[in-house]
């Protein structure tokens, strides 16, 4: 008899994991508490600019194995776009000076030893004080394991590890900057092409996943939030959705539980989970990019830290934006376009625009709430975990994601054995 896979939340970890089990055989289906999947990885339509945008401007690299797969597996690795190496332009909007790091494609960072290639008015021996972090514990401060000031550190370090921890770095990880460093920097232009889902998250990465399973036969249900487990004999028998909606488990059914912190530890009381959070400030502007624009620049000194140009928008990022969740929408909007003019090359007037901001965008990437992530085993023998938050090695990236999705199917397939 075919069993049972129960994914609760069709985020992106919940879809990864329910499109590797379907493909393993498993009958699959996904529980999807709101009334739209995807999670904080979705596209939707936008009154105010009268365009379809993401609530987040997600950049994956080359490099992201799990996530490219996973793309692959339900046919959209080709929407994943981006230039053919490893380029990244950069400006600094106080001082007017613009710069490209150029990774290359090969296999290893060659590219540190090319002056024309590296960060201007840097040497080898500034790179070289960053190694610490390629064997730093998770337990390690960033700030106590490599400079956190001078040219480098202002103008790559800094960018870099904003985004991918969502902390100051200084207070960040230091293991958990060095598995980026280890798949970026260190493993050359190769792993570090950027990849947008330019026509949006959702059409790349989340309806075909869900249109995927649904072609196989499998139920993908919005709408549907789980209330409680019943639980009998160390596993779980069965899943509360509320009054009569009760689903009893056969035996060698499973559930990979794919929520948020706060939602999981409420469905799993004493569940050490993650306790605080940083926010995430996005910003669209309808307004079409001047001919040339990169993909992507990384601006330095002002509000703006990441611009990204695409057909008919101006997106910008802001990580650790704890700082502007409360600014009044119309002063922020301005305040970011001003900066958008200056590193953009753009000018005029206040164009239509949206501002999102995710006051919970990610778990706080520091030691102490590292270290309250759990791995995806539970004591009760056929429920997993899987989810950016959870203890996936990466900080909450949609590579972390996927993985742990991954992760969560394998081990089900695993205990199938």
């Amino acid at each position: 008899m075919q069993k049972t896979a129960h994914i609760i939340g069709a985020g992106i970890s919940g879809l990864s994991a329910a499109v590797r089990l379907a493909n393993a055989g498993f009958k699959v289906a996904v529980h999807e508490a709101t009334h739209q999947a995807g999670g904080r990885c979705r596209s939707y339509f936008d009154g105010a600019t009268n365009l379809t945008i993401d609530n987040g401007n997600h950049l994956l690299l080359s490099g992201n194995s799990h996530a490219r797969a996973y793309a692959r597996s339900i046919g959209t690795e080709a929407g994943l776009v981006g230039p053919d190496s490893a380029q990244f332009p950069f400006v600094d909007i106080k001082t007017g000076q613009r710069w490209q790091i150029d990774l290359g494609t090969g296999r290893w960072p060659t590219w540190v030893l090319d002056e024309g290639r590296r960060v201007p008015d840097t040497g080898l021996t500034d790179y070289l004080k960053l190694a610490p972090l390629i064997w730093a514990s998770e337990e390690t401060l960033v700030g106590k394991s490599i400079p956190t000031e001078g040219i480098l550190y202002q103008r790559l370090v800094q960018p870099l590890l904003l985004a991918a921890l969502n902390v100051d770095p200084p207070e960040g990880s230091a293991g958990l900057a060095g598995a980026i460093v280890r798949e970026t920097l260190l493993a050359g232009g190769q792993a570090c092409r950027p990849l947008i889902a330019r026509d949006g998250l959702s059409a790349v990465l989340i309806e075909p996943a869900v249109k995927f399973l649904q072609e196989r036969g499998h139920t993908v249900q919005l709408g549907h939030e789980l209330r409680s487990f019943v639980s009998a004999d160390g596993k779980v028998s069965a899943l509360n959705f509320g009054g009569e909606d009760v689903i009893q488990l056969g035996e060698g059914d499973v559930i990979v539980m794919a929520v948020p912190p706060r939602a999981a530890s409420s469905l799993l009381p004493g569940l050490k989970t993650p306790t605080e959070f940083r926010a995430i400030v996005n910003a669209h502007f309808r307004f079409e990019p001047p001919p040339g624009s990169a993909p992507i620049l990384g601006v330095i000194g002002g509000v703006v830290e990441w611009l990204f140009a695409f057909p008919n928008r101006l997106s910008v990022t802001i990580s650790n934006g704890d700082r502007l969740v409360d600014m009044p929408r119309e002063e922020l909007a301005q305040a970011i376009w001003n900066d958008v003019c200056k590193a953009g090359g753009v000018s005029g007037e206040l164009p239509p625009w949206q501002i999102v901001r995710e006051r919970r965008a990610t778990f706080a990437a520091t030691p102490g709430q590292n270290a309250l992530r759990p791995g995806p085993v539970t004591a009760l023998k056929n429920l997993f975990l899987a989810g950016d938050w959870t203890a996936t090695g990466l900080p909450a990236t949609i590579e972390g994601s996927v993985r742990s999705g991954d992760r969560a199917a394998d081990l089900v397939l695993a205990a199938k054995r």
